[in-house]
């Protein structure tokens, strides 16, 4: 693995500008055939600040990528029935190759119903217990951005992850529960921590790679993190100072790990460049073209002191 002083720091930022270059040479090729882009329709319900900074980041890599980006922002006191109206008309529009809605939603929404309520074809965020179960059953089709981005910045690291031991902590069904299955697809032997779990730390002690995916800032200790291990930190959590911190202690962390991602600019850009993948995918029809690459070859095992 990496050398014993530092962890090698994943760049996501340098991969996911890879992502987005190979996306706009297929949406390219794809206008050329269909004569128009792949259309993504992104409703944003009320005028939540922090999804409204996601939604724009969102908006403007479609912009780079020649997709079609379709705005739709109800207000916040949409009701149930007319957001499922307007779900259903975008299911319908043939010019709408991907749905995308921003979570949360306000209270009085049920998100599940919302998701439920998306064509599984066209569901780009892989959120659909369709999209969930052919994930499960090995079978992938539009896959959850988050893990998704995790698996490629491993692949792009030449990570391999096949027979390693991997803990995620945090069991949601947006980060947590698919992160444990693309990593068993991966060949991972998997570990989910969740409020259930008694001692984290020793399950996090065990483990070749960590994905911390909690949403509590720093609850990862450095400490714990097995010499040359690869650490993939999901959380994005701003201190009261103003500054954006993951789930893992980063500094501590980095002198143990062989791998790891920083917040932020880590595992955050590989997501956005997920979804557009997703949303050409969903636009040929097309599996992932990441379920039919090629495992890649470690350059080196665990080291053996680990």
């Amino acid at each position: 693995m990496a050398a014993l002083s530092a962890a090698v720091v994943l760049d996501g930022k340098a991969v996911a500008a890879r992502v987005r270059a190979e996306v706009k040479v297929r949406v390219q090729a794809f206008e050329r055939e269909r004569g128009r882009p792949p259309g993504l329709a992104v409703v944003l319900v009320g005028a939540n600040p922090a999804s409204a900074v996601y939604v724009r980041n969102k908006r403007k890599a479609c912009e780079e990528t020649g997709i079609r980006s379709m705005a739709f922002d109800p207000p916040s006191d949409v009701s149930q029935a007319d957001l499922l109206a307007l779900i259903r008309k975008l299911n319908a529009d043939p010019a709408v190759d991907g749905i995308l809605v921003q979570l949360p939603l306000p209270v009085g929404l049920d998100a599940n119903a919302i998701m439920d309520g998306i064509d599984p074809a066209k569901d780009v965020d892989g959120f659909h217990p369709l999209n969930t179960g052919l994930l499960a059953q090995k079978r992938p089709h539009l896959r959850p951005c988050t893990p998704f981005g995790v698996i490629r910045l491993a692949q792009e690291y030449q990570i391999a992850l096949r027979g390693l031991r991997a803990t995620v902590v945090g069991a949601s069904n947006i980060v947590g529960r698919p992160m444990a299955l693309e990593l068993m697809l991966a060949g991972a032997t998997v570990t989910v921590c969740h409020t259930g779990t008694r001692d984290v730390q020793a399950e996090v002690e065990r483990a070749e790679v960590v994905v911390a995916a909690i949403g509590k800032p720093g609850m990862v200790r450095g400490a714990w993190i097995r010499e040359g291990a690869a650490v993939f930190d999901v959380g994005i959590n701003r201190t009261a100072a103003g500054n954006l911190v993951g789930d893992v202690e980063y500094e501590a962390a980095a002198q143990r790990a062989g791998w790891i991602t920083p917040v932020p600019g880590g595992v955050g850009p590989m997501t956005i460049a997920m979804l557009l993948s997703n949303t050409v995918d969903a636009a040929v029809g097309a599996r992932p073209a990441l379920a039919a690459r090629p495992a890649v070859v470690a350059k080196a095992a665990v080291r053996a002191n680990s």
